[in-house]
């Protein structure tokens, strides 16, 4: 069985019942406009957006795609990029993709001119279907990228240098007779998050997806009627694979476009939502807003809301604290996993380990887990070494790069390069990234967790610790500090706050600064280096 045979089951069992639905609360009046008119056209002029697809229809337009695409020349084993914004169009798209036996190739929406050209070149993939946020950009690499590939336009005026997608499909039939598939067959390339330069392109099978899916369902036990509110970016396995769990339990998805607080609840009441998602950043807001006043949460229907799980980051325990004063009846989870592990789940702490609210969690459903020291000897309970998965949803390889390959797939196993530890129950708790680990006058400080202190902090919004170098210790830890707005707070109140901490951890520059963080929440630390690590270089002789 593959990924795709459980949406034809879906179309079959389940047709008119509602698949997915996509809802903006910033859409134009107008339907038909293109993103530069979009961004000229005053909110005022603006209204909710909602729009939806049965199981059948969704199908239908997977089938539709994957004609277009065979059409084409697209064949089994070849490449098609995906270059969307969130829409109900992207997840038919990308079955298309696979129903014909290519590989789904998602690209992250950030990316630039020269990143989408380097992405596309390294997969190797043969068209990018991508819409009107991009076409700039697109444009500027146009010369080049048609000389490689099919430049595909999914919206309203389509640019003279591509193709219009909707008039490909306009002719296509709604059925699709099926290609043979199997496990082993390639599925799908994601890219990583690009922090130590451009991505690495990770190579997935059939059977990771399903495999994904599958976990995804046995740890938070999707049924036929939940409603899953989908709020990251699609092209992330993280928001993908969760939403693999309403795929094989046949249940409603909800696609939100926009990140705003009252959004969110708002879309959680009225489209019944069972599960949410969440990255910290939007945990942290709706939190924020209910302790100023600006949100009531007696104003929505939360009734249906059982589970808010986070993932792609380190969670501070005073968050989800907060969070379960706000939500006592929430069942709550965390999900560890990366790209390179099919995202979500590899390990998780499980909705009846909310007495464990720090830890990571266990080894998921199907998968196994170690954390070995720098020989790849397994390190006692307490220690810290590198964390590491063993499971059906590892990562084929790094597609055409060899070396990155084999210095992250041992025996079997995937070396994360995340800093972690067991406590006596076997919970793991994540230390750190381990390029990310500080060294300070021979002391290991493991930022998350100072940042997790700090984070506890009532005045703080979000906080991430970098290390800058210093002439005397070789490294010393500082703390970028977003406040909460309207609230006052100075350096040395930050450090009084600290006093609570052993001397060695305590952050000896404080920066008052917004913290940026990437598409799925993690915090950019590359860019805080970039931007503070030259005015770093200090000498800490007269600092204790």
């Amino acid at each position: 069985m593959t990924i795709v045979h459980l949406l034809e089951r879906n179309a079959e069992e389940f047709a008119q019942d509602t698949a997915l639905v996509e809802i903006n609360p910033d859409q134009p009046e107008t339907r038909h406009i293109t993103w530069n008119e979009f961004e000229l056209v005053e909110a005022s002029a603006r209204r909710h957006y909602r729009r939806e697809i049965t199981w059948e229809v969704f199908n239908e337009k997977a089938n539709r795609c994957a004609n277009m695409l065979k059409q084409c020349g697209i064949k089994k084993g070849n490449k098609v990029a995906i270059l969307l914004m969130n829409c109900i169009d992207w997840l038919p798209i990308y079955f298309g993709i696979l129903k014909v036996g290519a590989l789904a190739v998602p690209l992250n929406f950030r990316y630039s001119s020269d990143e989408i050209d380097y992405c596309v070149g390294l997969a190797e993939a043969d068209m990018m279907i991508f819409g009107p946020e991009f076409v700039g950009r697109v444009e500027a690499i146009a010369s080049k990228l048609s000389k490689r590939l099919s430049l595909v336009y999914l919206g309203a005026a389509c640019p003279v240098f591509a193709e219009d997608y909707n008039d490909l499909i306009s002719e296509c039939s709604g059925s699709f007779p099926k290609c043979e598939l199997n496990e082993t067959d390639d599925a799908a390339i994601y890219f990583s998050s690009g922090t130590t330069g451009f991505p690495k392109a990770i190579l997935h099978n059939h059977e990771s997806l399903i495999h994904s899916s599958i976990v995804e369902q046995k740890h938070h036990g999707q049924t036929k009627d939940d409603c899953f509110l989908c709020i990251p970016p699609l092209y992330h396995t993280g928001a993908k694979m969760h939403w693999f769990g309403s795929l094989i339990s046949g249940s409603k998805a909800v696609i939100l476009k926009g990140t705003q607080a009252k959004n969110i609840l708002e879309a959680a009441s009225s489209e019944k939502c069972s599960i949410v998602w969440l990255l910290v950043p939007w945990a942290q807001d709706i939190l924020n807003a209910l302790d100023r006043g600006e949100l009531n949460i007696k104003d929505f229907d939360l009734s249906n809301w059982r589970l808010m799980h986070i993932g792609a980051q380190p969670v501070p325990q005073s968050l989800i604290c907060r969070w379960l004063e706000y939500f006592p009846n929430h069942q709550y989870d965390t999900n560890y996993g990366l790209s390179e592990s099919i995202g979500p789940g590899a390990v998780h702490l499980g909705i009846e380990n909310t007495h464990k609210v720090g830890a990571i969690g266990v080894a998921g459903y199907g998968w196994e887990v170690k954390i070995v020291d720098t020989e790849g000897n397994e390190v006692e309970k307490g220690s810290v070494g590198e964390l590491c998965l063993k499971g059906p949803g590892v990562m084929t390889c790094y597609y055409r790069d060899e070396k990155a390959t084999a210095d992250t797939l041992k025996n079997g196993w995937l070396y994360t390069g995340d800093m972690a530890m067991t406590d006596e129950d076997g919970f793991i708790y994540l230390v750190d990234r381990k390029k990310d680990v500080i060294i300070t006058g021979g002391e290991n400080l493991y930022p998350v967790q100072i940042e997790n202190f700090l984070a506890s902090n009532s005045k703080i919004k979000d906080v991430a610790v970098i290390g800058l170098p210093d002439t005397r210790l070789g490294e010393i830890a500082a703390a970028i500090i977003e406040l909460k707005p309207d609230v006052s707070c100075d350096e040395a109140e930050i450090n009084e706050f600290c006093a609570a901490l052993p001397r060695y951890k305590r952050p000896r520059k404080i920066i008052f600064a917004d913290v940026p963080r990437n598409p799925t929440g993690k915090i950019e630390k590359p860019k805080l280096r970039k931007i503070y690590g030259a005015e770093g270089l200090v000498d800490s002789q007269n600092k204790s």
